[in-house]
C-alpha cells in the first residue's frame, strides 16, 4: 500500500518543478530575477557530478546587478513553479508541489567579482539550512510563505563579493538512486561590514555531494506513506554550516 501511495504522488507531481527567481534583503523585494542567475526550464539536475551543479544548467538570466547584503541580514529566495511564479490561473503546483518534501540549503562562495565570475573551481561554504524538524521539511515553510524562505547572513562574514547558492532537494523520488531532485539559483551579492570569516568546511561543486549520502538515497516515508521521515532524524547533506 505504501509504494502504491508514493508512485501515485510521484506519477501526479512528475512535472511539478521549481526555480528560485529572485532575492529580499531584510525584508526589501530586490526584483524580480535581479542579480540572480536562473534558467528558464524549472527541470532538476538529478546527477550529483553534474558539472553545473553549482549554478544550474541552462542559465538564460543573467545580469550586472550585484545585490548589497549587510552581514546579519535576513535574505529571502523566492521560488515559483515557472519564471514568473505560476504557471496558468490557480496553479496548484506553484512555488512546488506539495509532495516535493526536503530540505533548503544555502551556501557562499567569495569571488572577486560577482557579476562577472564564472562558477568552476570555486568553494563554497554553507551559510544556513533547514531540513526536517517536527515533521516539517525546509520546502513546507517555502511553500507557506508562498514562496519565500529566509537565512540569516553571519555577522562574521568578510565584506566582498559572493555568489549565493539557494538549493532545493526534493526527495519524493529519493529511495531510489538518482531520484532525489536537485534546484539550485546563484544570486551575485555584496556583502558589507566588519566581518573576517570567508569559510570553513569548503566544497566544491560538483564534489560535496556523493549518490548515496544518507539525506540523498533515502526513502522519507513512514508505513502509511506520509513523508515525515519514519521518525528518523534527516542528515542535511554538505558540511556544517559557519559559526561566529
Amino acid at each position: 500500500m505504501r509504494a502504491a501511495i508514493v508512485l501515485a504522488a510521484f506519477a501526479a507531481t512528475a512535472a511539478c518543478h521549481t526555480i528560485m527567481q529572485k532575492i529580499s534583503v531584510n525584508g526589501a523585494d530586490q526584483g524580480q530575477l535581479k542579480g540572480v542567475r536562473a534558467p528558464d526550464s524549472d527541470y532538476p539536475i538529478t546527477n550529483v557530478n553534474d558539472g553545473n551543479f553549482a549554478c544550474n544548467t541552462g542559465i538564460t538570466h543573467k545580469d550586472s546587478n550585484v545585490i548589497s547584503v549587510p552581514a546579519g541580514a535576513r535574505v529571502g529566495g523566492w521560488w515559483g513553479h515557472v519564471i514568473g511564479g505560476a504557471q496558468g490561473a490557480n496553479d496548484p503546483d506553484n512555488p512546488i508541489a506539495a509532495s516535493h518534501k526536503g530540505p533548503i540549503i544555502y551556501y557562499l562562495a567569495k569571488v572577486s567579482n560577482a557579476a562577472t565570475t564564472g562558477t568552476t573551481g570555486l568553494q563554497w561554504f554553507k551559510i544556513g539550512q533547514e531540513g526536517l524538524n517536527n515533521g516539517k521539511w525546509g520546502v513546507d515553510t517555502m511553500i507557506a510563505n508562498k514562496g519565500w524562505h529566509y537565512v540569516d547572513v553571519p555577522s562574521c562574514i568578510a565584506p566582498g563579493d559572493y555568489l549565493l547558492r539557494i538549493e532545493l532537494i526534493a526527495l519524493h523520488s529519493a529511495g531510489s538512486n538518482a531520484g532525489a531532485q536537485f534546484y539550485m539559483e546563484c544570486a551575485q551579492i555584496r556583502i558589507t561590514g566588519s566581518g573576517t570569516k570567508t569559510g570553513t568546511n569548503l566544497v566544491s561543486f560538483p564534489g560535496a555531494y556523493k549518490a548515496n549520502d544518507p539525506g540523498i538515497l533515502i526513502n522519507i516515508y513512514n508505513g502509511s506513506g506520509q513523508p515525515n521521515g519514519g521518525g528518523k532524524a534527516y542528515v542535511v547533506p554538505g558540511p556544517p554550516a559557519v559559526t561566529c
